[in-house]
């Protein structure tokens, strides 16, 4: 079984269809992709923290979910910072580095958008069990039964692939193959390793394949589903409460004079 399907929630969020979720996150994500400044990232990202707690995760879900979005987005700001477009005053100047009020401004534009857009999926998708998921997306959207349930069952095998990784490293460990060689025998030994997991997975996703096709999953007549998917008042909720942090956070730009049209 996946772990994305191992855990366990009891917030609101957890209860409402994956297609809600899904959608969402997608006007939060649309709407703040349609400007880059601080203003809007920052507000909706504000208001996102607020609406945290009816997630259902605990906070070490919720830092381990999230953490390769507080990796990337420092990384961002430090780069835009310091190689961004050149405007107003500069504030360091030194060699090929130089930082001015403009690099500064859209770094953090930059860095509170990574935010405010990565959270909400995450959250979302981490309360969203995957048979729910491809409930929703087979009935509530109308999708084909067959790219639904093909991208189910891979899915489904994200939980493998990590321990599969898991056990190659014992089998190398247990061959003898030492851990030396410095950086360079590192690198050389993550990448027989990753083939390996590469084989592996080809061989597994094939056989998983005629398995699925044998049980007729591969047919074109139409599916009947165990679990019914419906929207509901909560999920109409979820929609608009998404909808609604997205036009606040256009609305504190626009009044706060920083909304800058990307395709303008």
């Amino acid at each position: 079984m996946s772990i994305l399907a191992t855990i366990e929630t009891t917030g609101v969020v957890s209860r409402v269809n994956p297609v809600a979720k899904l959608l969402a996150a997608l006007v939060i994500a649309i709407v703040l992709l349609l400007s880059i400044d601080w203003v809007s990232a920052g507000t909706a990202l504000v208001l996102e923290l607020l609406l945290l707690p009816w997630a259902g995760l605990t906070a070490r879900q919720l830092v381990v979910r999230t953490l390769p979005l507080w990796i990337a987005a420092p990384s961002s700001v430090l780069v835009t910072a310091v190689y961004g477009r050149d405007e107003g005053a500069i504030l360091v100047d030194w060699q090929v580095i130089s930082v001015t009020e403009g690099s500064l401004s859209l770094a953090a534009a930059i860095g509170l958008r990574i935010l405010a857009v990565g959270i909400p999926g995450i959250v979302l998708l981490a309360t969203t069990d995957p048979t729910d998921l491809a409930d929703g997306l087979g009935q509530v959207l109308r999708l084909p039964a067959r790219f639904v349930l093909g991208a189910l069952a891979g899915l489904r095998l994200v939980g493998l692939f990590m321990d599969d990784w898991r056990q190659l490293a014992l089998a190398r460990r247990a061959r003898g193959v030492a851990d030396s060689g410095g950086p360079i025998g590192a690198l050389r030994r993550f990448g027989q390793q990753a083939f390996a997991l590469l084989v592996l997975s080809v061989r597994r996703g094939s056989k998983l394949a005629t398995a699925m096709e044998a049980k007729g999953f591969g047919s074109d007549e139409p599916r009947t589903w165990a679990r019914p998917s419906v929207l509901g008042g909560r999920d109409v909720v979820l929609v608009a409460l998404g909808a609604a942090v997205a036009a606040a956070a256009v609305t504190a730009a626009v009044v706060a004079g920083t909304w800058a049209f990307v395709l303008a």
